[in-house]
């Protein structure tokens, strides 16, 4: 019998002893190509330019350790949502102001709800709606005169505000909202009404303690201009609406009611609002996009409708940019906990007086969990490419960079929350038993996450979004028109499409698999290829079924091409950041790590088989480099974490602590009361 199938059989035997001495001894780090080690202060540096922003905000949390409770889930919601109220406070206390970030400095904005991740999702979820959601609202959608009456107030929290935009039947169909305001001309004021029970406002963070105020999403309808008594609807508009005369007390005509418990995010004071026939003054609507004169005569600036609406909803993109740095560092932490665990922990061995064998040592472990730092890696370069778009678009309203922003923004909000989502289990996983405590916070994280996936969009819509956009595009290369930035690459990657270069198909060198240009041109490839096939089926079954039905028969297959669009433009972005990064060992690493990003893509998708992208044996020699770089990288796997320079007291982890390196068990054990 060989070692294998002896190690297997003491698996299996009944007799613990026997297993202890058979334990398999897994394949080392050692026997690969070891990485330089780097200096993780440089690391964080390069990843973290605004790194002294960390410092001034976790220094709040310091300074006041009764903020930061270690068991979030044992508190009742009123005692959570009044912590979450109080670390709002201090950290307005201690000099930031949200608002003035997101309207002068979005970059530090969007990193501020990063670092709040780990401190309460809760917290970041609250100050999301807050700031990105009820001041963004106000600030982008309002006139001069908006922004002068609500910023201070809405800067400092001294007028909670609400973002009332999702209902009861209604959610992502944003178009389909049910609540109206018609503008009653004799008294000059709009009427806020919810005319049945599917148009209760449904969700609403803010709404069933603190909101003051709402932006209220409600049809604007006027009376007819041929004076007859009918109404005409011109869709869904954006309207400031009172919900409190002071905090406890509603105002007339609204009625809330708490939504409770959630799955998570008890923090967060969630509300359905009904409103019945709410008077609130013409000026009420945010007419940035279109006005209402005294006489009930409707006026836009944009050309259609439909241009007008999808002005509306673009203002909001910053939402989701926010919502994919909080995911961020929601993976962050959790990979921080799950490596740092793995690396001291230690099981099973060869067996006799040799020691037992970290976790992480294991190929097993390292398959699971550093594709998945890898992809954080890559992510965070994506994330950052975004902020930067962003803050150009906000600076230039260019409409083609608008429509870029509005797709990667959709699109990497939806690919980073479903994949931290997955991984958070996966971490849990890894940490055995240990994992499962609620002391160590995978549980929480992932539970307070989890709703990451349907807030600002549900991910599925929004993936479709991106599809529908890469569509546009492809239509649109055929008639010359220019490509936005991020889709820029479909032009020449469609030119290769078809077919796979013969050569390069059977290259199986590590030379040839680590190199970039390869590696790039192969996720180009999937997504043209991808877009390709689909604009067909969809021609196809659209002359035969309508295109309501073509586009639910390629749904799956449209999915898929906007996560391979993400995956490309996530590549692209880390090998760029690789370019710019000046210290040479810490290039070494992130080298390896965007080939293990780009490599476990390849490998994982069959597409690359099925259309002679890759033949069998460089299949094969694929799985074989995603095992080398993950043992490779196993050996400065603790240095990648350590990176994101997550201090001990906002991880709070007793698993996962720096300190736990030296003294695995102190910090857990005083946690869950032992003395030691």
């Amino acid at each position: 019998m060989s070692r294998r199938q002896d190690v297997l059989a003491g698996h299996l035997s009944a007799n613990p002893a026997q297993n202890d001495a058979v334990a398999p001894f897994p394949t080392s780090a050692r026997a690969h190509r070891q990485l330089p080690r780097f200096d993780a202060t440089l690391m964080e540096r390069y990843m973290d330019p605004s790194h002294l922003l960390k410092e001034e905000v976790y220094a709040v949390f310091r300074e006041h350790p009764e903020l930061l409770v270690k068991e979030l889930e044992a508190l009742s919601k009123e005692e959570h949502r009044e912590l979450v109220r109080r670390c709002l406070r201090a950290l307005l206390a201690s000099g930031q102001s949200p608002l003035t970030l997101l309207a002068s400095d979005p970059r530090r904005y969007f990193y501020l709800g990063e670092l709040m991740s780990l401190v309460d999702l809760s917290l970041t979820v609250k100050m999301g709606v807050q700031y990105s959601l009820w001041g963004g609202s106000v600030l982008n959608l309002g006139s001069e005169e908006h922004r002068r009456r609500y910023f201070d107030a809405i800067d400092r929290f001294d007028l909670p505000g609400c973002f009332a935009m999702t209902e009861l039947r209604h959610g992502s169909n944003v178009a389909a909202l049910q609540t109206e305001a018609v503008l009653d001309v004799e008294t000059d004021e709009w009427v806020i009404h919810t005319p049945d029970d599917g148009a209760l406002k449904w969700w609403i963070g803010n709404a069933a303690e603190d909101g003051l105020a709402a932006t209220v999403f409600a049809r604007l309808k006027v009376p007819a201009a041929s004076g007859r008594r009918e109404l005409d609807d011109h869709g869904v508009h954006a309207f400031v609406v009172p919900l409190r005369t002071a905090p406890g007390r509603l105002a007339p005509g609204v009625d809330i009611q708490d939504c409770g418990y959630k799955v998570g995010l008890n923090g967060v004071d969630n509300g359905a609002i009904r409103f019945t026939h709410v008077r609130v003054p013409r000026g009420a609507l945010l007419d940035r996009f279109a006005s209402v004169d005294r006489a009930g005569r409707y006026s836009s600036p944009m050309p259609s409708a439909a241009k007008r609406f999808a002005a509306t909803l673009g203002e909001l993109t910053g939402g989701r940019v926010g919502l994919t740095a909080g995911s961020l560092g929601v993976l962050k932490g959790g990979l921080t906990i799950a490596i740092r665990y793995s690396a001291q922990r230690q099981q099973f061995g060869p067996g006799g007086a040799a020691p037992e064998v970290a976790v992480l040592d294991y190929p097993s472990q390292q398959l699971r969990l550093l594709p998945a730092l890898a992809t954080a890696y890559a992510l965070t370069f994506a994330k950052d490419a975004l902020v930067d778009k962003y803050v150009e678009m906000k600076r230039t309203r260019d409409e083609a960079l608008t429509a870029d922003v509005h797709s990667l923004s959709a699109g990497l909000k939806a690919y980073t929350t479903g994949f931290t989502a997955a991984t958070l289990s996966v971490c849990r996983e890894c940490c055995g038993g240990h994992g499962y405590a609620a002391v160590n916070r995978l549980g929480a994280l992932r539970s307070d996450h989890d709703i990451f996936q349907t807030f600002e969009g549900d991910n599925t819509v929004l993936l479709q979004q991106v599809a529908g956009l890469l569509l546009k595009e492809y239509r649109d290369s055929f008639r010359g028109s220019p490509l936005a930035a991020s889709w820029s690459y479909l032009r020449a990657a469609l030119g290769d499409a078809l077919p796979a270069n013969p050569l390069l198909a059977h290259d199986t060198t590590p030379r040839h698999l680590r190199d970039p240009r390869f590696l790039i041109s192969a996720l180009r490839h999937r997504t043209a290829r991808m877009l390709h096939t689909v604009a067909a089926r969809l021609r196809k079954h659209t002359r035969r079924h309508g295109a309501f039905k073509a586009w639910n028969r390629c749904l799956l297959h449209l999915l898929d091409l906007a996560r391979a669009h993400i995956e490309s433009v996530a590549l692209e972005s880390m090998y760029a950041g690789v370019q710019r990064c000046n210290d040479p060992d810490c290039r070494s690493s992130l080298k390896a790590l965007a080939d293990l990003f780009a490599l476990s893509r390849i490998h994982a998708d069959i597409l690359f088989r099925n259309d002679d992208y890759l033949s069998p044996e460089k299949a094969k020699a694929v799985k074989r480099m995603v095992e080398s770089l993950c043992g490779e990288l196993r050996g400065v796997a603790v240095a990648l974490v350590d990176a994101f320079g997550i201090p001990d007291h906002i991880l709070r982890a007793p698993i996962g602590l720096a300190s736990a390196q030296h003294d695995p068990y102190g910090e857990y054990l005083a946690a869950t009361g032992w003395e030691t």
